[in-house]
């Protein structure tokens, strides 16, 4: 991948997740990563925080700029009219960044925000009918980063259905059980203490989940019923959701997620299982990564089966691949050939419109959309 177009990089925010997911992400990719010059935040403080801390895990030979708010030469209009500066990765609070993203796009730089694409399909859909065509008239990458979409375990299960392996699919399950308390590090980030969005916690890391499901479904959902709750008064306003979903035409499946287990430890239980007619295949996170494991019911003979199984191991680089996706599809549109299909805002979106769903649905069948891959490209 010749990166020698993309002049350099920002990053927006100065939240947990970057010190801790794409700084370290940036610092494996090495030299096949454009250089971080810049970061802005809100705050000076938190903008030079994470500049030091970019400097030490990066190795870099001087600070990236820093970049704040306010009326001075150093706040973000200064940074998007550098020219050095060719694309940015957003972590903004999520009710910010749909803004944010049209106003990088316009800026003319590439762009990378973190998921969810917005916090409602409303607001998503505005951001992909003003986001394209700014994307088409200047040839610019958008890709939303959504981690499990390319975390390589839920990619390789998506190649094992998708060649026939379980056979055709009769039904899924998927268990998420979280425990968040006050001593959180991610309660205590003040956007999400208060959330301003739909779901709260359920938003911000449900759509990881359906994310991952997509990824490995070879069809898309089109209904669900089911209901939410909350169940710990300080993590409004829905921590729960359980609902029975439609993939297809022809199978189905249970989703339940929760944010608000009452202990640390969780019933031992697979986190994803899409059972076929032939076996089935689990994926589940590891203390090293991810393990997948499959197994399979052959014909012994006329009266028995012989069940065969195999595991396999899978270690966690969903944000480093992002990355390098992200960063090979703009060198690919400047090259004029064709991009790939990761960090597509548009399932993006169906994966708002799922929790969406499922937050509002109160029993009743609500249909899932599909129609946002009929937006103009």
């Amino acid at each position: 991948m010749d990166l020698s177009n993309i002049s350099g990089i920002a990053i927006l925010g100065a939240g947990i997740f970057v010190g801790e997911a794409y700084l370290p992400a940036l610092a494996t990719l090495g030299q096949t990563s454009p250089p971080l010059k810049a970061v802005y935040s809100r705050s000076e403080k938190s903008s030079t925080e994470t500049a030091q801390h970019a400097t030490r895990i990066l190795g870099l030979p001087s600070s990236p700029d820093v970049y704040f708010d306010g009326d001075h030469p150093n706040n973000l209009d200064a940074l998007l009219g550098r020219s050095d500066i060719a694309a940015v990765i957003i972590a903004l609070p999520i009710t910010l960044q749909p803004d944010i993203v049209l106003k990088c796009l316009s800026a003319g730089k590439h762009v990378l925000s973190e998921k969810p694409v917005a916090p409602d399909v409303a607001r998503g859909l505005r951001l992909l009918r003003d986001a394209e065509p700014i994307c088409q008239r200047r040839g610019l990458v958008w890709h939303v980063a959504e981690n499990y979409e390319t975390e390589p375990v839920y990619r390789a299960a998506g190649e094992v259905i998708k060649s026939g392996k379980i056979g055709n699919i009769i039904f899924f399950k998927v268990a998420v059980v979280n425990y968040i308390d006050k001593t959180s590090k991610w309660y205590k980030t003040p956007w999400r203490t208060v959330p301003d969005y739909q779901g709260g916690f359920l938003l911000d890391g449900g759509v990881h989940t359906i994310a991952a499901l997509r990824t490995m479904l070879p069809q898309t959902f089109t209904h669900l019923s089911g209901f939410a709750s909350l169940n710990k008064e300080y993590l409004p306003p829905h921590d729960t959701i359980h609902c029975v979903v439609q993939a297809g035409s022809h199978y189905h499946g249970i989703v339940e997620m929760t944010f608000a287990s009452p202990t640390k430890s969780v019933p031992a239980a697979e986190n994803i299982v899409i059972t076929g007619s032939k076996g089935w295949l689990a994926c589940n996170a590891t203390s090293e990564g991810f393990k997948m494991v499959i197994r399979i019911a052959e014909q012994k003979d006329s009266e028995a089966t012989e069940e065969k199984e195999e595991i396999m191991n899978f270690p966690r680089k969903g944000v480093e691949t992002e990355l390098e996706a992200f960063f090979d599809d703009i060198v690919k549109q400047q090259a004029g050939e064709h991009t790939s299909s990761i960090g597509d805002p548009k399932a993006a979106l169906e994966d708002v419109a799922f929790i969406q769903a499922a937050l509002t649905s109160k029993g009743n069948l609500m249909p899932l959309p599909s129609s946002f891959k009929l937006l103009p490209k």
